[in-house]
């Protein structure tokens, strides 16, 4: 049965998925922690800054990390995965990156550098708590439909307007690929606890769709149907079709 957590609102949303990262550190303080970027986590990012700030519990031994990393731009692009988690949370926390474990924007071998993010990530005693966006497609981090549920760490197209919005930002030419390093969904399965976040009106078809329709990878995050220990936190909008 999977657990769903409905919030009346976006403040409430956004303090109950604060909360869930930081009762994982005041439970566990050497947790390691996965984060998404976008929309959805922004302010829970900023929460839990408010929280710490507020309560001063112990993040000496935590270590955080990003499911995933945007290809061939700067580590300062204010769209690098990197970067976001720095302005909305690591910064606020004052920790720097022995405890932000992070997939390259750049590497020569993308492979072996997937094949060290998860070496990391297992030498810190592997994912206690992944916080998980949900794209509109059904997407988890930069795995789009069709990607296999056997899929590992690997780099991957991006959905078409955001690559569009980020060479234009970016200035970026045509011949530079742009493309998403991520944890695959294997990976993500491998999480000893997931929570998985939606709000807004624009997310209530795709949740009706993970929740309630077949486990496939047309939709890659019904997937989580099949985790043992995945809670689905979610505002009234993005429930309304349920």
């Amino acid at each position: 049965m999977n657990k769903i957590t409905l919030c009346e609102d976006e403040m409430r949303f956004d303090n109950t998925a604060a909360w869930r990262i930081a009762g994982q550190i005041i439970t566990k303080p050497d947790s390691v922690i996965g984060l998404s970027t976008g929309r959805t986590t922004k302010n829970m990012h900023l929460e839990v800054g408010r929280l710490w700030q507020s309560m001063a519990f112990d993040i000496s031994q935590v270590t955080f990390f990003g499911i995933d990393e945007v290809v061939n731009v700067s580590r300062c692009y204010k769209g690098a995965c990197y970067q976001m988690l720095h302005d909305e949370l690591i910064d606020r926390l004052g920790l720097d990156d022995r405890q932000l474990l992070m997939l390259p924007t750049k590497s020569d071998n993308f492979a072996k550098a997937c094949h060290d993010f998860k070496a990391g990530l297992e030498a810190r005693g592997g994912i206690d708590l992944l916080m998980l966006g949900l794209g509109e497609n059904g997407h988890l981090g930069f795995n789009q439909p069709g990607t296999s549920f056997r899929q590992e760490a690997w780099v991957t197209d991006m959905n078409p307007e955001l690559e569009e919005r980020i060479r234009r930002e970016t200035q970026a030419p045509s011949s530079l690929y742009l493309g998403g390093v991520t944890l695959g969904l294997k990976d993500i399965m491998h999480a000893r606890h997931i929570v998985l976040v939606a709000k807004g009106s624009n997310k209530a078809d795709i949740v009706k769709k993970m929740l309630q329709g077949p486990v496939t990878t047309d939709v890659p995050a019904s997937i989580l149907q099949l985790h043992t220990n995945c809670e689905f936190l979610l505002d009234k909008q993005a429930a309304a079709r349920l």
